[in-house]
């Protein structure tokens, strides 16, 4: 890219867009996003943006559908204002668990989404620990995925080093297995897997853990991609208690934290939750227990990357 670049966010997650912005060593563009009061969404690109290579930094996190509105109205505002491309920034992307039927006469939701965010005029898109990896498939533009791995590693690297005979690792279900295997194979630790089955959203019932041997006496790191209600990671850590883990901690990309979450962490057998700040944590959601890592870093170094036309998926690697 030789064209000048320039950083813009929504309203989802602003102290995020800001230190990436820093990192980067840009100031964020100036656009002004109100909600009339039917809750209609207005954007406006307050400064010059004609022939830039822009980046739209904006999670579609909750309230989900204000969010999206906002991702797509400021890239329709962008394209009118003649910017020479647009990639969106969502470190988290809502949606995602919608990505296939499951049952007939079911919506795949995040592949609408998908064709939103094309037909809106975003020309790649840059994101973070997608639910389902087949989502990228969904899009007709290149979609580079991060891993929160590569933040989460490292920090538990430094804590408790490699091959610590006090932990081991733990996959939530068969879902989560491959990230999980490549966090025990970094930390050279045994794996479990916790294996469930779902009665229905948000509800889930621990059934049987597999390699249940290599917890007992452990301190176990259960290792998710997002926290929703957190009712399948507080079940999941009750029964690797119960099964003989010594202390349970969790961590995960994505703080969801709806509904009974909060309450339901307060009241868990967990110590702590690592957690990747994708979504802000509200004041009420603050608790003790969360323990929140920044991925400003790895996010600025792919937008570095994607403005010099280097690899972004080495990042991952």
């Amino acid at each position: 890219m030789n064209h000048p670049v320039k950083l813009f966010t929504g309203n989802s997650n602003p102290e995020l867009a800001a230190a990436i912005a820093k990192k980067l060593g840009y100031e964020l563009g100036k656009c002004t996003i109100k909600t009339f009061a039917d809750g209609e969404v207005a954007v406006s690109i307050d400064e010059s943006v004609r022939g830039c290579d822009v980046f739209v930094i904006q999670s579609t996190c909750a309230p989900v559908n204000n969010h999206l509105m906002e991702l797509l109205i400021m890239a329709d505002a962008l394209r009118r204002a003649s910017v020479n491309s647009i990639t969106a920034v969502i470190p988290y992307f809502g949606y995602a668990r919608q990505d296939r039927k499951s049952k007939v006469r079911e919506p795949i939701t995040a592949k609408l989404v998908a064709g939103l965010i094309e037909a809106a005029g975003y020309d790649s898109v840059l994101t973070m620990d997608l639910h389902a990896s087949q989502i990228q498939g969904f899009f007709n533009i290149p979609v580079d995925n991060l891993m929160g791995t590569s933040v989460l590693l490292p920090h538990f690297e430094k804590a408790i080093g490699k091959g610590n005979p006090d932990y081991a690792i733990v996959s939530p279900d068969f879902g989560s297995v491959t990230r999980t295997r490549k966090f025990a194979e970094k930390l050279d630790l045994p794996l479990a897997i916790i294996e469930k089955r779902r009665q229905k959203a948000n509800v889930s019932e621990v059934m049987n853990i597999i390699g249940a041997e290599s917890i007992v006496g452990k301190k176990v790191i259960l290792v998710d991609d997002m926290v929703d209600t957190a009712g399948t990671l507080c079940h999941g850590a009750e029964a690797l208690i119960k099964n003989g883990a010594k202390e349970v901690i969790a961590c995960a990309s994505h703080g969801v934290l709806s509904g009974p979450a909060i309450e339901r962490l307060q009241n868990s057998v967990i110590s702590k939750l690592i957690l990747l700040d994708t979504i802000p944590l509200t004041e009420e959601k603050k608790i003790g227990k969360i323990e929140m890592l920044s991925v400003a870093d790895i996010f600025a170094e792919a937008v570095k990357r994607m403005i010099s036309d280097d690899s972004v998926s080495a990042l991952s690697e």
